[in-house]
């Protein structure tokens, strides 16, 4: 906030400028019926298939970050991946990982990522099912920056 109590873009000139990575992930939990159809050959919807569809959005979104979130600063993110796995609880697992040499992180790019991703995946699935459960969005690790941060899974 500036000295009038309006909200204003963080100042990041003065910083240097260093390779900043971020790896967010988000846990989808589905129906068994939905689960056998995406283990099985990919669902081909009317939108074309799921998990390829769902990796294709989460990338754009994270590089859309800046015109969804407020404040972000548009970022020429460098690299950008998005992975789908099932993990040993049978539930979907997301994570985005964003790449830059810049001033300022790419945590909220991998959050963006993960999360259009994982909405991605409710909406070409809810004809299948609406019991779908979009949980546990979170930063999994930055480095790059002033303080590195590594989660434990």
């Amino acid at each position: 906030m500036d000295k009038q109590g309006n909200p204003v873009m963080v100042n990041v000139a003065s910083k240097s400028i260093t390779h900043r990575t971020a790896t967010a992930q988000a846990i989808v939990d589905l129906p068994d019926e939905v689960i056998d159809l995406l283990q099985g050959d990919e669902i081909q919807t009317k939108k074309g298939p799921v998990l390829q569809t769902a990796i294709l959005a989460g990338i754009m979104g994270a590089k859309k970050t800046s015109d969804l979130i407020p404040l972000c600063h548009p970022l020429g993110l460098e690299n950008c991946k998005v992975t789908l796995r099932f993990n040993s609880s049978r539930q979907l697992e997301i994570q985005c990982t964003a790449e830059i040499t810049g001033k300022t992180g790419v945590e909220m790019e991998a959050l963006t990522g993960v999360s259009i991703a994982a909405l991605t995946v409710y909406d070409m699935c809810k004809a299948f099912s609406h019991d779908i459960l979009i949980k546990e969005i979170k930063l999994m690790a930055k480095s790059g920056g002033k303080r590195d941060f590594n989660r434990a899974k």
